[in-house]
């Protein structure tokens, strides 16, 4: 018998990490198969809710933000291109160049969990960026990518031209804020349990196990 579990997936699309723990999460479920049976609900985490429209060059703003030199960075960057690969994930040399604004991107995905595509369209936005070096702050790039996965697009627009979901993103944000998370990616099992960072499968595994067996 399958034990349900709500899973809060708190992240950004623009943070490496996150896309390592998502894939590492899932790697995870599928290793318990029937054993669970995970309700997944993407949160909105900025980790630049202050970056302009046209995005930073990434190696300057990480540079400026944590003080790492290029040579550090690359070594990090090196890391981060094989915790993605053995996970499933492709981290695309040299794709991604510059750091963009994800509000909009936010508010896309919070959409999306209305229409039932929330995985779908949060996958797709990862790969974007990560791998295909897209911008995930281009609203024609984010309705090209709604579409992709089965969203309308015209309706995709019309939220992002619109406004919509602005206050449900940011009230969710505080949220997350006043109860301490202020790092990605943050996961949090139902309503109660935190799994922060971007852990191997393993680390997932028996995090879930453990929850399992308290029930």
């Amino acid at each position: 018998m399958s034990t349900p579990i709500r899973i809060d997936f708190v992240s950004d699309v623009s943070c490496p990490w996150c896309a390592i723990g998502l894939h590492s999460l899932e790697t995870a479920l599928k290793r318990l198969g029937d054993k669970v049976k995970a309700d997944i609900h993407f949160q909105p985490f900025e980790l630049n809710p202050a970056m302009a429209a046209e995005g930073q060059d990434i190696t300057e703003h990480i540079q400026q933000k944590y003080g790492s030199t290029p040579a550090q960075q690359e070594q990090a960057r090196s890391m981060i291109r094989q915790r993605g690969a053995d996970v499933g994930f492709d981290f695309a040399l040299g794709a991604r160049k510059r750091i963009y604004n994800t509000f909009d991107a936010h508010r896309l995905i919070h959409w999306a969990g209305e229409q039932g595509r929330q995985s779908q369209l949060k996958h797709a936005l990862l790969a974007a960026y990560f791998t295909n070096g897209e911008n995930p702050s281009d609203r024609e790039i984010l309705v090209r990518i709604a579409g992709d996965v089965g969203l309308d697009q015209e309706a995709a627009a019309e939220v992002l031209a619109s406004g919509n979901y602005a206050e449900e993103v940011r009230e969710a944000e505080r949220f997350y804020q006043r109860n301490g998370i202020h790092s990605v990616p943050a996961v949090i099992i139902n309503e109660r349990h935190l799994i922060s960072g971007g852990q191997p499968p393993e680390a997932f595994e028996q995090a879930l196990k453990q929850i399992i067996a308290m029930k």
